[in-house]
């Protein structure tokens, strides 16, 4: 590959070179989501992050599996095995099927990433649909002495592999730390100690989703079905799993310990984690029951929204920082990338307007070496683990040059408009993955509008020609009231819509 990608490991909690198992090849997993409810923000960040990825890997010429899972069955109300099934206890309380609800939310998991314009993964294997590959992982696991059978149910040896092993690599945390956190919890019940986790549990009397095992009629773990799945889609040893980074303890720690007490290694080369969406400080997420979903963000219906937010706004905010750091929800945020995503399409527009080029008599001309040196700064930033937030300004740098070009303080060539025009689709578009028309690809609306401003704007040509100036001024005034930059230009006039 010509290009030298490098990624922050969390295992080694440092930036390494991306070197896949496989030349050209890479086998991509990332965790999705439990569907017992709506995506909100905090699960459009990892979407539109491994979407990066997953576009960005292709565009510099890896065949890529992008795996990303649905969890249907086995997710618990709390990370320590404890309370209902999250989808068998919203199933009981609408009165529906588990996977009748399972199902209404795929769909519409679906229809919040295709507005947000991720690209559907390779393969989306389904918990439900993998029972006996979870199954032979639990068999595995007993066979090689890391589980043990109780009243029914198989539970992880986290002390036993912890000797064998290292319990705590990826998050940093020793067992006593595991063990101290877990003593708040009353009791071990069926466990021979709290750290350990579940394999597969026995199903109550009451339980719907239930599977026949040689063990008991249960269902599997929650953190069974992505080592699961990982490893039949993507083979016992694949590239990059990735996830968000309240993952990594206990979900993504357990995946390391499954792979290495099944099969003697590990699974994975390079984990990665997108950071936080906040709300107030605090983390959103339905635990907390401060999560404002896709759909209310799209519509504007909740008490915390002062405005309807398109899709690409959305996916324009959490691009604008990197993968790594914290956003903080604010409508003052959204509302400055909603300014900043607009900005950023007018200055494509504009320079659609420009590829045939333009010459001004006495003005610098914009080379072609600031394309290239445009163009190397972008895949600088983008190979530094994934640099979303340079890229962006490096792209409102060509807006500038664009805008000079305008106002005819500078010339420009059809070459040199064509590759920069190619540059600025290849950026914004294949890698950031925008939609190049963020209001909804409504062309004959977009078109009706500019052509009343025009027709506005033709009468203030013509109160000028009449040196009627109190008209003309008034219909500026009007105009930029409702956010609209009028420039008089030699040729007649220019706007721009500043909302």
């Amino acid at each position: 590959m010509e290009q030298t990608l490098f990624i922050y490991n969390t295992l080694t909690r440092r930036k390494e070179l991306f070197r896949p198992l496989h030349e050209g090849r890479v086998g991509m997993y990332v965790c999705g989501p439990t569907v017992y409810g709506d995506a909100h923000l905090g699960h459009a960040r990892p979407a539109i992050t491994f979407d990066l990825l997953f576009r960005y890997l292709q565009h510099i010429g890896y065949k890529v599996r992008y795996v990303r899972n649905i969890t249907d069955v086995g997710h618990l109300e709390h990370d320590a095995d404890e309370g209902e099934d999250k989808i068998a206890k919203k199933a009981r309380l609408e009165q529906l099927e588990p996977m009748e609800v399972a199902q209404y939310y795929t769909n519409r998991f679906h229809e919040a990433m295709a507005a947000l314009n991720c690209l559907p993964p390779s393969i989306e294997p389904h918990a439900t649909g993998h029972i006996i590959e979870q199954q032979q992982l639990v068999s595995e696991i007993l066979r090689n002495g890391y589980a043990y059978e109780s009243n029914g149910s198989v539970y992880f040896d986290v002390e036993k592999y912890d000797k064998d092993h290292k319990y705590g690599i990826l998050s940093g945390r020793n067992l006593e730390e595991v063990k101290d956190a877990s003593r708040e919890l009353d009791g071990v019940g069926e466990k021979r100690r709290q750290a350990d986790f579940a394999l597969w549990k026995k199903a109550q009397p009451e339980h719907i989703m239930r599977w026949p095992s040689p063990w008991s009629d249960g269902f599997p773990g929650w953190h069974c079905e992505c080592t699961a799945m990982g490893r039949k889609y993507l083979g016992a040893h694949f590239d990059i799993h990735g996830g968000g980074m309240d993952l990594i303890f206990p979900h993504h720690e357990c995946e390391i310990a499954q792979a290495v007490a099944s099969q003697g290694d590990q699974m994975v080369r390079y984990w990665m984690h997108n950071n936080m969406i906040t709300i107030e400080g605090k983390k959103m997420g339905k635990s907390y029951n401060n999560f404002i979903t896709l759909p209310q963000f799209f519509s504007g219906e909740h008490e915390k929204l002062t405005q309807a937010y398109a899709p690409m706004t959305i996916r324009f905010f959490i691009l604008q920082a990197h993968y790594r750091s914290t956003v903080d929800f604010g409508n003052e945020a959204l509302q400055a990338a909603e300014k900043g995503l607009a900005r950023l399409m007018d200055g494509w527009k504009a320079l659609k307007r420009l590829q045939e080029g333009q010459k001004v008599k006495g003005a610098p001309a914009v080379e072609m070496s600031y394309v290239d040196e445009l163009r190397s700064k972008c895949y600088e930033a983008m190979n530094d683990d994934l640099n979303s937030p340079i890229v962006i300004s490096h792209l409102f740098d060509a807006c500038r040059v664009i805008n000079t070009v305008l106002d005819k303080k500078a010339s420009i060539s059809a070459e040199v408009a064509q590759a920069l025009l190619g540059l600025f689709h290849t950026f914004a578009f294949d890698v950031l993955g925008l939609a190049e028309d963020a209001e909804g690809n409504n062309k004959a609306r977009e078109e009706a509008f500019g052509a009343v401003v025009n027709m506005v704007l033709e009468q203030r040509v013509q109160a000028k020609a009449e040196k009627n100036w109190a008209l003309s001024d008034k219909i500026r005034d009007d105009l930029a009231a409702l956010g609209f930059e009028v420039k008089d230009t030699k040729d007649g006039f220019s706007w721009t819509l500043n909302k």
